[in-house]
């Protein structure tokens, strides 16, 4: 039930935002900014143009909500929007890094042994300190959901620069998960001794 009042509300808003409606595009702002700026600054690290880029990608929603068409997720199309604003940005900015360079992780990290204590904001911490190639393919795929084949697309790479990318940014993140003794001390694999 709460699903359909809240789908009914964002209908009323959608509908206001196509009349161009101030109010309309208030309230929708309201509803999605914070989650958002989460994505924005997720990909471009500073608070400031984390702001800029949000401002931008709301300005585009509102001039381009003709092209939702009602199917799938009004969030999810809202949350495409964000990210390509993103990637637009830090394009402009020149700072989308990405290693062509092919390189295999020597181990998957074992996410079972995480302590208990790692919150939300440590991995986000630990996410903002990748380098820029590793978090633009991290956040795109293990957050945002994109597939290899976007990534390329999107980044102008190959898939499989794209799984290199991913794979060298999972094992960054493991190396700081150690450093941290957010992994316990154990033996990570059985071939750990052989590196």
């Amino acid at each position: 039930m709460e699903f359909k009042i809240y789908r009914a509300k964002e209908d009323e808003l959608v509908k206001g935002c196509l009349k161009r409606d101030r109010n309309a595009q208030q309230q929708l702002y309201d509803l999605y900014a914070s989650k958002m700026y989460a994505i924005c600054y997720r990909y471009v690290r500073h608070a400031m143009e984390a702001e800029d880029v949000l401002v931008m990608a709301f300005t585009k929603i509102f001039e381009r909500i003709e092209q939702f068409k009602g199917e799938g997720s009004f969030e999810g199309w809202i949350r495409r929007v964000v990210v390509n604003e993103a990637l637009t940005h830090l394009r402009k900015a020149r700072v989308m890094y990405v290693e062509t360079e092919l390189e295999q992780a020597d181990r998957e990290p074992d996410y079972d042994r995480l302590s208990d204590h790692l919150e939300a904001e440590d991995l986000q911490k630990m996410i903002q300190e990748l380098p820029p190639g590793y978090r633009l393919v991290f956040n795109m795929y293990a957050i945002d959901g994109y597939s290899h084949k976007e990534i390329a697309e999107q980044l102008g790479i190959s898939e499989n620069t794209s799984k290199s990318q991913l794979s060298r940014a999972r094992t960054y993140l493991q190396k700081i998960l150690l450093e941290n003794d957010w992994i316990s001390n154990q033996k990570i694999s059985n071939d750990e001794s052989a590196t």
